[in-house]
């Protein structure tokens, strides 16, 4: 091969390697951005804007997982800002599609199990007395799948103690397993690591105040 080819190929290997590293910065940033909007946002609104934002970018990178995942989260926190029951189980249905995506790109990631049941434990709290029976078995065993998947999964664990609080809570049993299992969520996130820029690092303040709850 020519010196003058040579020079050409290594230069276009170099641009492309260049091109390659500035594509993967952007969608950091851009999904860093997202999820910051997720964690600060207030109000519906807000959480709206984060999410269809979430799904532009899941629109444009449908090869990974993370923008499906902060899209359901946020319809999930939305749940939490709403007082109709239609209107919370059609962020929850918004969130189970989302997940549905996410676990299609990525199966078994514990944080996307994990995920799914956070929605189960939700369509619990729209209508204790009748959904209990079906979803609150659906949410623990979830959790559990998510927690054997990943024993340091901190979401697993918190999400676990706060379904097994709530349980209890409702049918005047004792809380003692559900707030030690509190206690081992709180250790595995101070342990928790992750190799991924964008994993979850929610949680842990709804786990310290099922702690309080405990005490």
């Amino acid at each position: 091969m020519k010196k003058s080819n040579v020079i050409t190929l290594l230069s276009v290997l170099i641009l492309f390697s260049i091109s390659a590293v500035a594509y993967a910065n952007d969608y950091l940033e851009s999904m860093q951005k997202g999820i910051d909007a997720v964690y600060q946002a207030s109000d519906i609104p807000q959480l709206q804007q984060a999410v269809n934002t979430l799904e532009r970018i899941g629109a444009a990178e449908n090869t990974k997982w993370e923008p499906q995942y902060y899209a359901a989260f946020g319809y999930l926190m939305m749940v939490n800002h709403e007082k109709d029951a239609a209107t919370k189980d059609a962020y929850l249905d918004r969130a189970m599609t989302a997940i549905e995506k996410a676990n299609a790109l990525a199966p078994g990631e514990s944080e996307i199990i994990a995920l799914e049941g956070f929605v189960y434990m939700l369509r619990v709290t729209v209508d204790p007395g009748s959904r209990g029976p079906e979803f609150a078995p659906r949410a623990l065993q979830t959790f559990g799948k998510a927690s054997a998947l990943n024993p340091g999964n901190p979401r697993a664990l918190a999400l676990m103690a706060q379904m097994q609080h709530g349980s209890a809570q409702f049918f005047g049993t004792s809380t003692a397993d559900a707030c030690a299992l509190v206690e081992r969520s709180l250790e595995t996130f101070d342990a928790f690591k992750s190799q991924n820029p964008l994993a979850p690092r929610w949680g842990k303040r709804m786990a310290e105040a099922l702690r309080q709850q405990c005490k």
